[in-house]
């Protein structure tokens, strides 16, 4: 860590006291309690679900940040007495569960959190992140209040959370794929947890370049199609590649939306300056049969609120507020 502890505990006291009304007083939700990078040490993020606190230690050498890791822990510990658990990862340790985080207090992380009142299941060790982002809380809120009696497909799903979002705001139908199961039984668990049906063929593991070919040819059609991979995956049948080519995957998913349905397009790469993004999907959008109705912002826990953000992205975000670039996009199609 660059920074003293001295400049650190104060930094976090600050960045606590400015999310103090998203802490729920059963300590039920998520909240990103210090942006590290945007908020004067870079290489710590700090996170909390529920009643567990997750420390990302992105030091390189890991060891520089020892001592300001556990004065940070020590200090959380007593500043927010109800924690009973907490997490370290590493992201650049050796090993792949310290990558995915060491328990240093507590027995038994939390596994679920709650927002918007709809319980998210996760697993805090599962991989480097904790199953549950944070920076697209403002989208599940969308999918909640715009999904009713729509139907859904979200694909690169991960642990399901836009999907159970959907289902949540009353879609008819919500289909989740993935690559990995594992995942998508994550996704199952958090609808048993609010009591939603489970069809098992609308979970699908799978390559997302076979299985939206499979759902064309099957003449699939859906109202919301959410588009959210990561900035880079290669499998046999295709590449995802954000920062060189994010149209890839928006366009292959256009067949699959009704007239006058949505895409929503999600580009969380780092280096992808806003105005890059915005060209990208203006360039999409040329032909008249899409259009950008709306930009969803990341909530401040995530970016750093105006009294505790000490410098700027390492690229410009704007028109978006962060590096996780959401954009609502309206499709009309030629068949209409």
């Amino acid at each position: 860590m660059t920074i003293a502890d001295d400049h650190l505990l104060p930094l976090l006291d600050t960045a606590i006291a400015a999310r103090a009304a998203l802490l729920d007083t059963r300590h039920q939700g998520a909240v990103r309690l210090f942006s590290g990078f945007f908020e004067g040490a870079p290489d710590l993020v700090v996170d909390c679900y529920g009643e567990t606190l997750v420390l990302h230690n992105y030091a390189d050498p890991p060891v520089a940040a020892d001592a300001a890791i556990a004065a940070a822990a020590r200090f959380l510990t007593e500043r927010l007495p109800w924690v009973r658990a907490v997490i370290v990862k590493t992201r650049n340790a050796p090993t792949l569960a310290e990558r995915h985080g060491t328990l240093r207090l507590g027995t038994k992380p939390d596994t679920r959190v709650r927002e918007h009142g709809v319980w998210y299941a996760l697993d805090p060790r599962m991989q480097r992140d904790a199953g549950f982002y944070l920076d697209t809380r403002n989208l599940r809120a969308w999918a909640i209040h715009h999904l009713a009696d729509k139907s859904v497909l979200n694909t690169f799903a991960y642990t399901g959370s836009l999907g159970v979002a959907a289902t949540a705001g009353g879609a008819r139908r919500v289909v989740q794929t993935d690559l990995k199961r594992e995942y998508l039984n994550i996704a199952k668990t958090s609808c048993t947890l609010n009591g939603f049906p489970i069809v098992k063929t609308d979970f699908r593991a799978g390559d997302f370049w076979t299985r939206i070919s499979q759902m064309k040819r099957a003449g699939e059609r859906f109202d919301c199609v959410f588009v959210d991979p990561p900035f880079f995956a290669a499998t046999a049948r295709g590449t995802v590649d954000l920062v060189a080519q994010s149209h890839r995957v928006i366009n292959k998913v256009r067949p699959l939306i009704n007239d006058g349905g949505v895409l929503v397009a999600i580009n969380n790469a780092l280096f992808v300056s806003g105005v890059a993004y915005m060209r990208t999907l203006e360039t999409l959008c040329a032909d008249g049969y899409l259009a950008i109705e709306e930009m969803i912002p990341v909530p401040p826990d995530c970016t750093g609120y105006p009294e505790t953000r000490v410098r700027p992205p390492l690229m410009d975000p704007a028109p978006f507020n962060h590096s996780t670039k959401i954009a609502v996009l309206r499709v009309r199609r030629k068949s209409a």
